[in-house]
């Protein structure tokens, strides 16, 4: 990772910002640990200070109380930009809580007009997160099969449209990596289905 002073600010503001919150799955780590693995994948691919510095924070405005306003100030008008073109809408304008597919359609859409770096950042966040998901699976497939939530198509088609907006427009060799983690993702998807119906 390209660390400089920035960095450490970033690392040192997700850190307390996400402090209470864990990541899904059996073994509850910090959800920092995700941040910061996001940033790891990104620096893989660049050096820009603010595109490793967004993946560090890439989740602050969605699962925080820190605002846009605080972000800018805090880290500079670029950052917040691919922040927020990252953040997935939690709430339609009635109140009520976005439904988990609409959420990623919508997300998708935020996609097609991000800053080149949301782009690099979306790809190593998937990247993360289907790793992540595979893992747990192997490492207890029954108890993993027994809780896996929700409908398993949905799944692939809600990446699938997230995965066509990054094959159109992010020019970065993160997209090879994107698009063989996605492969194995659904091929797993097809063994998870396949063993509940074993069940």
């Amino acid at each position: 990772m390209a660390y400089s002073y920035k960095v450490e600010q970033a690392i040192r503001a997700a850190a307390v910002l996400h402090k209470d919150q864990l990541r899904k799955g059996d073994m509850p780590f910090p959800y920092v640990t995700h941040l910061v693995s996001v940033a790891m994948i990104v620096s893989d691919y660049t050096e820009d200070e603010d595109v490793i510095t967004a993946a560090l924070l890439h989740d602050t405005l969605e699962d925080t109380d820190y605002t846009a306003e605080e972000l800018q100030e805090d880290f500079g008008g670029a950052v917040r930009d691919m922040v927020e073109a990252l953040s997935e809408p939690q709430r339609e304008v009635t109140g009520s809580k976005v439904h988990w597919k609409k959420q990623k359609s919508a997300y998708a859409e935020q996609l097609s007009k991000a800053p080149d770096g949301s782009l690099m950042i979306a790809a190593a966040d998937k990247i993360h997160n289907m790793r992540a998901i595979v893992e747990d699976y192997f490492e207890d497939h029954a108890k993993f099969v027994a809780n896996f939530g929700g409908k398993l198509d949905e799944r692939i088609i809600a990446y699938q449209s997230i995965a066509d907006v990054l094959n159109e427009r992010l020019e970065n060799a993160i997209l090879e990596e994107f698009n063989q983690v996605f492969t194995e993702y659904k091929n797993f998807i097809i063994d998870v289905k396949k063993t509940r119906e074993e069940f």
